[in-house]
């Protein structure tokens, strides 16, 4: 491609060491991607400065790079802008053709439920025979193919990259989970999307941010600026999220769990076993994307446990309608959804029950534990890793949420891990979140039993339990392991 009409597509403020003809054939913000013939983008990271490596890239042949300040001792064709991110993102649409634009693009934000919410749409794309691609936090999914993930959303040209590679082989809808970072960091700035849903919001990523307010500017965004035709999806359950409704130029479809509100309501939940019961009730008549009138009510059962499942597939269902699936589609797939990895994940049912839960903020955990109200269990026993290097507001919040529910799940005492030998140095949980921890649950009257490694806690766990007690392990990096520690300690 040629560089020069490429470069028209964002606003360049000077330039150095230019020459006649560029072609590219590539672009790369790292240089460990950069191949023969790639435009470089120099990015500001939050440790490292892309500007650092310019060298590097020149050395790997790169052919130009786009910079915000330049590098006078590099003699390689540099172009100024004032945001490279941006830059990286208009470009690499422009590079990828804009395949954005030729699918049903669907993305879900949330603090709690992305994963699970793609997850359920994508196996209703699944049962009714569609090809699609799925992108998040646990792999990106191009049809048969799996690629590992690295982040939640993939930066902007390695998402454009696999959006190409989506449209090449004839997928015609996407879902994929939309972070705060993504958001912040302009790598969804030009997809192209026909449906956008925000579950909930809840305190998080706050270090990262900056502040709170910084964080939910960074969420709602999402909501604020999506288009004129397109639509948006909106829990009414979250006060945050509700407030929205009349920030969007979008057409927007509401639902509720907990009152008869919005277009749609769970109305008569049951949870069986922990698996969600309920009727889709339609309270206010809505169409579709086609202009089809959705009016009709209809019955969903579950196949995974959680009332959190519950709210993550009123997300799911009301998108699917909006999409034109049928509603006995979307019934049947939700009945053979099997869930996804740590969320509610029923790892062990015999004598009594294991359950694995990330149980990464107020919120995850509150949706969690609440599911136990609905079922039927001798002794509750949590395992709960500390969430490691997250400060101690996150870990504070997250001891307090805990404890809140003592007197409710008959909490007297848990046990606790931080996971030695299990997690790398970004996730090692530091003397000033173990002692809020134990400070917390000290102010509960919980007494805790504290372990260095996970598998003293769970072989703790294995010890104390009994017939008929559910064994929740939760945790975020530092229970990662735990499920297959627990299940080999079983087997011996």
């Amino acid at each position: 491609m040629d560089l020069y009409q490429l470069i028209k597509t964002v606003d360049v403020v000077d330039t150095r060491y230019l020459k006649d003809e560029i072609e590219i054939a590539g672009i790369a913000n790292h240089t460990d991607k950069i191949k023969e013939g790639y435009l470089y983008v120099a990015i500001k990271g939050y440790l490292d400065d892309g500007h650092d490596f310019i060298k590097k890239a020149l050395d790997k042949e790169a052919v130009a790079v786009v910079v915000e300040d330049f590098r006078e001792d590099v003699y390689l064709p540099q172009f100024k802008v004032d945001n490279s991110r941006i830059a990286l993102s208009t470009l690499s649409a422009a590079f990828y053709q804009h395949h954005s634009k030729d699918m049903r693009m669907i993305g879900v934000t949330a603090t709690n439920g992305k994963t699970t919410t793609t997850y359920m749409l994508s196996k209703i794309f699944e049962v009714g025979g569609l090809r699609h691609g799925l992108i998040g936090s646990v792999v990106n999914k191009i049809d048969d193919e799996m690629i590992p993930a690295s982040l939640t959303t993939p930066e902007s040209v390695d998402l454009q990259g696999y959006l190409a590679a989506m449209r090449d082989k004839g997928l015609i809808k996407v879902a994929m989970e939309v972070s705060s970072s993504a958001l912040e960091l302009h790598r969804v700035r030009d997809i192209d999307y026909d449906i956008q849903a925000f579950n909930n919001f809840s305190r998080e990523h706050i270090d990262q941010h900056g502040s709170f307010e910084k964080y939910w500017q960074a969420k709602s965004s999402f909501i604020r600026n999506a288009k004129e035709d397109s639509f948006v999806v909106l829990s009414l359950d979250d006060d945050y999220v509700s407030s929205l409704i009349d920030k969007t130029r979008a057409r927007v479809v509401t639902y509720s769990l907990k009152e008869r509100k919005g277009n749609i309501y769970c109305k008569d939940l049951e949870l069986l076993k922990g698996r969600a019961r309920f009727t889709v009730s339609i309270n206010e008549p809505f169409e579709t994307i086609s202009g089809r009138l959705i009016k009709d009510d209809f019955q969903v059962e579950l196949g995974v446990p959680g009332y959190h499942s519950a709210a993550n597939a009123m997300a799911a269902i009301a998108i699917a309608l909006i999409d034109d699936n049928p509603p006995e589609l979307i019934s049947t797939a939700l009945k053979d959804f099997r869930g996804v990895e740590r969320r509610f994940q029923y790892i062990y049912e015999g004598d009594f029950t294991i359950i694995d839960d990330h149980f990464a903020n107020r919120g995850n955990i509150n949706v969690t534990l609440e599911t136990l109200k609905f079922m039927d269990y001798k002794n509750f026993l949590l395992v709960y890793a500390i969430r490691g290097n997250r400060g101690t507001t996150v870990n504070r919040e997250n001891a307090k949420t805990i404890g809140e529910w003592k007197e409710r799940l008959g909490l007297e005492e848990i046990i606790v891990t931080k996971s030695i030998g299990h997690v790398g140095p970004k996730d090692t949980v530091t003397q000033e979140e173990e002692e809020v921890l134990l400070e917390v649950m000290e102010s509960y009257g919980i007494k805790v039993h504290l372990y260095d490694r996970l598998e003293m806690a769970l072989r703790e766990a294995l010890n104390r339990v009994g017939k008929g007690d559910i064994v929740m392990l939760g945790g975020a990096q530092g229970m990662d392991t735990g499920a297959k520690l627990i299940l080999e300690m079983l087997k011996e």
